[in-house]
């Protein structure tokens, strides 16, 4: 649990400091290969020495099948390590479900999460909304995929404090 506390860290530090999402990933690369090599030979050391139809070796195997899900945040810096923070903001989604019945289409259901997200990504880092909306949607039907990341709320504030 150290070294996970420890990854937590230095993303808090990175939120505190407000870094970039490149200077994160700089500092994830430093300090968070170490950790991560530890977390990985405790769990599969704690594996090795655990029965194999027990409850500590099935959660060791899930965790390590999982490895690359859990530590995809390594490679990727705009992803949070917890989902803490998104999951704290959806009791008003939650809420307001059935003010939302009137979209009526299955795809509808996914896009609103995605709007939502980036509201609650924006509340979060207390960017005003309605000026990022009209900075970022105006011509980006027009711009190339590889741009995305550079439009993400964390990046916006960033170029606009």
């Amino acid at each position: 649990m150290a070294q996970i506390d420890e990854l937590f860290a230095v993303d808090a530090e990175a939120r505190r400091k407000t870094v970039t999402i490149a200077a994160r990933h700089i500092r994830r690369q430093e300090t968070g290969r170490p950790l991560l090599d530890d977390i990985r030979s405790e769990i599969e050391a704690a594996q090795s020495a655990a029965l194999p139809s027990s409850a500590l070796c099935k959660a060791c195997q899930y965790a390590l099948t999982l490895w690359n899900k859990l530590t995809r945040f390594w490679e990727y810096p705009e992803l949070e390590l917890s989902t803490n923070l998104a999951e704290n903001s959806m009791p008003p989604v939650a809420l307001g479900r059935k003010n939302w019945l009137h979209i009526g289409s299955p795809q509808a259901g996914p896009k609103v999460a995605a709007i939502l997200s980036v509201v609650e990504s924006c509340r979060r880092l207390q960017a005003p909304v309605r000026d990022y909306f009209s900075t970022i949607l105006p011509g980006l039907a027009d711009l190339p995929i590889r741009c995305l990341p550079d439009l993400t709320p964390a990046e916006w504030v960033v170029r606009h404090s």
